[in-house]
């Protein structure tokens, strides 16, 4: 059976490699590690289909190393321990000639999965290459992470993407055979997503479904195909941008049955829940707030829930969560705040603390005034005490905003009667 097309045409070196020039390039970071020899263990973070196996592959085709591939999707520590044991031995009869361990979605192993590896890199009996998806500071625990040098791979461009169509009709055995003229890319392109073994794949296909002699590739063409052969949900390209975004905007929006329905595209489509759950929790704080402080709670739940059990299970708890934010109050106050916090910053600089706000842990800071004149709110009428907490320059400046609800009102008339007309509430 002949491989996919992506596969055919796969870069063996570093010269055929298209994109991600910023690390393969003439100054790339990575061309410039490849010069001095030495390979640290590393992390290439990025979209699908962005060529990270290919470039593990082709760095250790470069250097001349051993190369040994796991998916974190079906391998367990069983599979770990047995490709280390096999590079220690390696490493030792071959006097340090370590081999390259690459793992392809290395965010999806647990914690004792990637505490397996500590050893055999620190040990250096093998250099590691991860692949990832996601943000590896969350996905990835401190100790492997602080050990790997972590690159970030770019989804492909036009003209790398218009670059890998030329390559794939001028360098595939089957395809330079045919007669294709394409004559429209713009369809090919857009349902890629940026994701170039998207883009390959759904390529063959095309041309594979187009009749006759020249096969004339036209935008219309090539939706023909793809609504016949793919699926309407994609993680990766436009349908996951555009369906998470109706998703957040229905809940925004207080409507709990669209917010489900969208949720169920998602789940259909094999959204990984944490993506999901991780979104809520940032809606909770974002679009709902102070006006209903058990948002928050309620989405820090479910993520932890859906990160233990899993689906199909976390299809209900995601649901309960996506409906109780639908039906709540909201309130974006405590989001403008921050960012007008944050743009009052940019403008001002690096203002000076008063000195009575400031810590005065040493005798020198102490006759310097540092913490002089401060004055206790706990020790005043109500536990609170007029005095100025912003810097020079500052003064009555009002950052927070209580927006229109019951529980932001009350935070309102709290504010107002201990600041009377200072902040104007």
């Amino acid at each position: 059976m002949q491989a996919p097309l992506a596969e055919r045409i796969r870069p063996r070196t570093l010269a055929e490699y298209i994109s991600q020039s910023h690390l393969v390039g003439p100054d790339g970071a990575l061309t410039r590690q490849l010069a001095t020899g030495f390979i640290p263990s590393m992390l290439f973070w990025g979209p699908p289909g962005t060529g990270k196996t290919t470039l593990a592959q082709v760095i250790a085709e470069q250097i001349g190393r051993p190369f040994h591939e796991l998916s974190a999707i079906n391998s367990g520590v069983k599979d770990v321990r047995e490709v280390l044991d096999l590079a220690k031995q390696r490493t030792g009869l071959f006097g340090g000639a370590q081999p390259i361990l690459f793992i392809d979605e290395i965010h999806r192993f647990s914690k004792s999965q990637q505490d397996s590896l500590l050893g055999a890199v620190e040990k250096g009996w093998v250099t590691l290459i991860g692949a990832t998806t996601e943000n590896p500071s969350f996905e990835v625990i401190p100790a492997l992470l602080s050990r790997c040098q972590v690159y970030v791979l770019e989804a492909f461009s036009k003209e790398d993407l218009e670059a890998l169509l030329q390559r794939a009709l001028q360098h595939d055995a089957w395809l330079s055979k045919q007669s294709v003229q394409l004559e429209e890319t713009e369809a090919l392109l857009r349902l890629s997503g940026g994701d170039g073994r998207k883009l390959l794949n759904l390529f063959e296909m095309v041309v594979q479904g187009t009749p006759g002699s020249p096969k004339i590739i036209t935008n219309e063409g090539v939706m023909a195909v793809a609504q016949q052969h793919t699926v309407l949900y994609d993680k990766s390209g436009e349908q996951h941008y555009d369906i998470i975004s109706a998703f957040i905007k229905s809940i925004r929006g207080s409507d709990p049955n669209a917010a489900v329905y969208w949720l169920a595209r998602m789940l259909a489509g094999g959204e990984d829940v944490k993506f999901i759950a991780r979104r809520l929790l940032i809606l909770a704080s974002e679009d709902i707030g102070n006006a209903n402080p058990t948002a928050l709670i309620m989405a820090q739940s479910t993520f932890q829930a859906v990160s233990m059990i899993g689906m199909p299970e976390s299809r209900i708890v995601l649901s309960q969560c996506a409906v109780y934010l639908a039906c709540s109050a909201k309130s974006n106050a405590s989001y403008m705040a921050i960012d007008e916090a944050l743009k009052l910053v940019k403008e001002q600089g690096d203002l000076p603390v008063p000195l009575h706000l400031r810590n005065a842990p040493t005798k020198l800071m102490k006759e310097l005034g540092y913490g002089q004149e401060y004055l206790y709110a706990h020790s005043f009428d109500n536990h609170f005490v007029e005095q100025e907490y912003l810097p020079q320059g500052l003064e009555n400046t009002k950052i927070y905003e209580p927006g229109p609800n019951v529980r932001e009102d009350e935070l309102r008339k709290f504010l107002k009667n201990r600041w009377k007309d200072k902040y104007n509430y």
